[in-house]
């Protein structure tokens, strides 16, 4: 397959230990960290209001949050941008809530938390949040999700020839479910890709789908590290070769014999 063209317009991150991409920059470039305490917390998004943020999964947050940044980082018009979300295992807590009160009292379950764990529930309140009537696609790949949320964000920019955002995030396992689920930490990964280079492009990013089992990365930085168990932690080596700013050959498994090629320039 001949490598594709796409352009990476704005970029977002969040986790609780670096909330933000201009915190998390430095340090997966393998900065020190600074000498302000970043205390651990959820975010607020302004987009949600007072009711929605009190109500909403650690999940829904972090897409909303994420997503908007990701947006207005690229200068793009949220209403009509269509979207890609990922996440390994949806909301893992909610899940554990659900299922112990299945277990114990089924007559009280919350009919919040069901619509909770639905896995196009944080795609959902973004819709809903930005106003946007772009069409939303929501998948999970279990290991490979990062690379087969990628790969469809790439498809459709590339087919339709129009931007997408992408959004990737999974939460912690509690309860009995870490007990066979190993994702730790929250974490969320946005971009916003182009078919066309703009103002606001800042990153070339050549695609193709390899017919193969990808190599897995490393992770080189002692920040991308401290987040490596959460599910999603497969989109970090992007994350750490954008923040190193340099051109960069990466890949990332997107089934278990296709691997998604990709290779990114600065502009």
């Amino acid at each position: 397959m001949m490598m594709q063209r796409l352009y990476i317009d704005g970029i977002a991150f969040w986790s609780r230990e670096l909330p933000g991409w201009d915190v998390a920059a430095p340090l997966l470039r393998g900065g020190a960290a600074t000498t302000r305490e970043i205390q651990p917390r959820i975010p607020a998004p302004a987009l949600l209001g007072a009711n929605e943020r009190r109500r909403a999964s650690d999940q829904v947050l972090m897409t909303v949050e994420v997503a908007a940044r990701a947006v207005a980082d690229a200068g793009r018009d949220a209403a009509e941008l269509a979207s890609v979300h990922v996440s390994a295992h949806g909301d893992l807590a909610i899940t554990d809530a659900i299922c112990r009160t299945l277990a114990a009292d089924p007559l009280q379950l919350s009919p919040t938390r069901f619509h909770h764990s639905v896995h196009n529930a944080p795609s959902g309140y973004w819709a809903i949040a930005a106003r946007c009537h772009g069409a939303s696609t929501a998948l999970a790949a279990g290991d490979a999700s990062f690379g087969a949320g990628l790969l469809e964000a790439a498809c459709q920019c590339t087919a339709d020839a129009e931007p997408r955002l992408f959004v990737a995030s999974d939460t912690e396992a509690c309860g009995p479910l870490a007990s066979v689920n190993h994702s730790r930490g929250l974490l969320a990964l946005a971009l916003v890709l182009g078919c066309e280079r703009s103002a606001a492009s800042r990153w070339t990013l050549d695609w193709r789908l390899q017919a193969r089992a990808a190599q897995t990365l490393p992770l080189r930085s002692p920040a991308a590290h401290a987040l490596a168990g959460n599910a999603m932690a497969a989109g970090l080596p992007l994350f750490e070769a954008l923040a190193a700013g340099a051109a960069a050959t990466l890949e990332f498994g997107a089934a278990p014999q296709a691997a998604l090629e990709i290779a990114i320039a600065p502009l």
